[in-house]
Formats: C-alpha cells, sequence, structure tokens
C-alpha cells in the first residue's frame, strides 16, 4: 500500500502498478479532499478500484505485505505502528544507515511485528553511498568518495517547500538560519557514515556540514513567484568527513533558480544538471549521471524525473525487502536490486 500521495507518492503508485510482482490494495491521504477517491484517478489514470482513506486504523487492517512510506516529513510513531501491525516498510525519508541509538525503538517494532525497514531513494539512498559503494569495488586503497547532485531547483513542484521551508526567495539571513540544513543533515550524515564504515575510514573521522547561499542580481522568474534582487536564488550544502586534515568523503547538493543573475556567479559548468560519483583510488573513477533531471522547467513541473527515480528505487526494493530478514535493513544487507522489464517486453 502507499502511504501519502505527493510527488514521490504518485510516481509509487505508477511503478507499483507496472510492477508485474506487486499489486496495490489501499492508500493513506493527508487530504480530506482526497478520501474515498480511486487512486487511479488521484494519478491521472482510469479507476482502479482501490480508494483513498485518512484513516489510519482502516490502512492497518489492510491484508498487505509492504507500505511504500513518502510523507513529506518522516513520523517514527506512524512508520513504529506500521512495523508493529505487520506489514514491511520502504522509504525515502529516512533510516538509509541509521544509529544503533537512533533505530532503536524502530528495531524492537521489526521484532514485535516480524518486519523489515528499508531507507532507499536517490539522495540520499543512491548517489550518496550506494553508488560511491559501488564504483569503489572497482578500486585499490581508497583515499576519497563523493556524491553531488547540480539541479535547478525551479523544476521541484512543491512551491510551499521551495518557498517556506528551503528559504528561497527570502534573506540570506532566514535561509542560513532556516530548518534546511538540519531536516537535511538527517539522511545525508548517515549517507557519510555508511561510506566510512564500509570503506574502513578510521572511526574517528570528523563530520562537517557548511550551507551557502547565493543571491539574485536581477528579478528571476520562477514558479515560486519573482525572486528580487538580494534574495535567495541558490543554495549550497555541503556534508564533508575528514581524517585529520584528509578529506575523505564528501557529499554536496547544489540548487539554483537557473544560471543567470547570481552573486557568486554559481552555474552549472559545461555538463549542465547532473550527479556525479567520484572515488580516489587505485585506479580512480569519475562518473557522470544524466537523465534524472528534466529537459525543461515546464517539463520537470509535469513530471520531474528525479522524483520519479526516487519512487521508482523504492518500489523495486519491496520484492527484496519483503524476502529479508526481519529488522532495519540496508543495502548492505539486501542483495543487488534491479527494475523489471517493460510490460511489452516480458
Amino acid at each position: 500500500m502507499q502511504w501519502a500521495t505527493g510527488g514521490v507518492g504518485r510516481a509509487a503508485i505508477e511503478a507499483v502498478l507496472d510492477h508485474p510482482e506487486l499489486e496495490l490494495v489501499g492508500c493513506w491521504v493527508h487530504s480530506e479532499a482526497k478520501h474515498g477517491v480511486d487512486v487511479g484517478t488521484i494519478i491521472g489514470r482510469e479507476p482502479i478500484g482501490v480508494l483513498a482513506t485518512t484513516s489510519v486504523d482502516e490502512v492497518l487492517a489492510l491484508d498487505a505485505d509492504a507500505v511504500v512510506y513518502a510523507p513529506l516529513i518522516p513520523d517514527r510513531d506512524e512508520v513504529a505502528a506500521l512495523l508493529r501491525a505487520g506489514f514491511d516498510v520502504v522509504t525515502p525519508v529516512g533510516w538509509f544507515y541509521p544509529s544503533e541509538k537512533d533505530g532503536a525503538p524502530l528495531a524492537a517494532a521489526c521484532a514485535e511485528g516480524g518486519t523489515t525497514l528499508h531507507g532507499t531513494g536517490i539522495n540520499p539512498g543512491g548517489i550518496t553511498e550506494l553508488h560511491p559503494l559501488m564504483f569503489s569495488a572497482l578500486s585499490a586503497k581508497v583515499t576519497f568518495v563523493r556524491g553531488e547532485e547540480f539541479s535547478d531547483i525551479r523544476t521541484y513542484d512543491a512551491p510551499d517547500v521551495v518557498r517556506h521551508i528551503m528559504m528561497f526567495g527570502g534573506p540570506p539571513e532566514e535561509a542560513m538560519g532556516g530548518p534546511m540544513l538540519g531536516l537535511l543533515s538527517g539522511g545525508f550524515i548517515q549517507s557519510v557514515r555508511m561510506c566510512l564504515d564500509t570503506l574502513g575510514f578510521s572511526p574517528d573521522a570528523e563530520i562537517r556540514t557548511s550551507q551557502e547561499v547565493a543571491v539574485a542580481t536581477a528579478p528571476i522568474s520562477t514558479p515560486i513567484g519573482v525572486i528580487e534582487p538580494g534574495l535567495v536564488a541558490g543554495q549550497r550544502f555541503v556534508w564533508e568527513a575528514y581524517v585529520g586534515e584528509a578529506c575523505v568523503v564528501r557529499i554536496a547538493v547544489n540548487w539554483l533558480m537557473g544560471e543567470e543573475h547570481l552573486s557568486p556567479a554559481w552555474t552549472f559548468g559545461p555538463e549542465g544538471e547532473r550527479f556525479e560519483v567520484e572515488v580516489q583510488g587505485d585506479p580512480s573513477a569519475f562518473v557522470t549521471i544524466k537523465g534524472w533531471q528534466p529537459e525543461t522547467v515546464e517539463e520537470g513541473l509535469v513530471r520531474n524525473p528525479g522524483i520519479v527515480a526516487t519512487a521508482v528505487h523504492c518500489v523495486n526494493s519491496i520484492p527484496y525487502v519483503v524476502a529479508a530478514d526481519p529488522g532495519i535493513r540496508t543495502y548492505l544487507d539486501l542483495p543487488l536490486i534491479a527494475g523489471r522489464a517493460h510490460p511489452d517486453l516480458r
């Protein structure tokens, strides 16, 4: 079943319906306007005979194996209730590599319900730990790994989040003092720690975080309105781990409202929007990934491939998570996760 029908949730429903091993049996929604609406209608398809509900009790009474849990902000108590009720949970909003202390309450819920919890996605949940570790398998004597995003944030169709949580379009001091660094750090620091632990870097590595902003130098037209000069039009968040003076892990996101009229004059460079994965070792590897950003802002507002990739990674994980032993299971515990062939080619 699907929990929440924002951008990731709707894409996850599509992926479930197209997956040969999965069947959608239920859907929880936050909005009263969606209560009782056919899920097919919610995602713009023909009705499928599954009605959305705002009732948690109705959801907990469903006969389902797994839940794709995709609200905007995670609620540990909700996840624990799902796990105790006997549902495996796959989610893009946390628990990618939780510490023993942070994971203990959910591990206990898994033990009580005989269930499994898996955090996945794209960033974090893919580019920032899975892919650096995957490419490190081709290197010896690794000294540094990196996962980094370069995206035009105008293509992210969540105006309230972009304006009021990310703090784009506001004064620099509000963005620097806003909640975004803290919200992001909850996931990205887990990514850093997974890389540190798996690669065997010193347990005394120091993790440092930083945030920078760029402001508009002229009015910038965006989906959240015009950003006036002096207001935030670009942000960079960085998480780095140091062993002594050596940076051994770097994770970063670069979000810009386009590439014009910014100070500092940040750009994506000639490579354009992309994700990058780097491993320094013997030999080294440098990988550029394209396709997870839309070709235009307009296309992204209709269907953003990065959001779709996040959802599909969750959905493709479900058969493997259901087959796993109970507990919190990361990429390090599961076998290789793969997609499935197009229906016309099966």
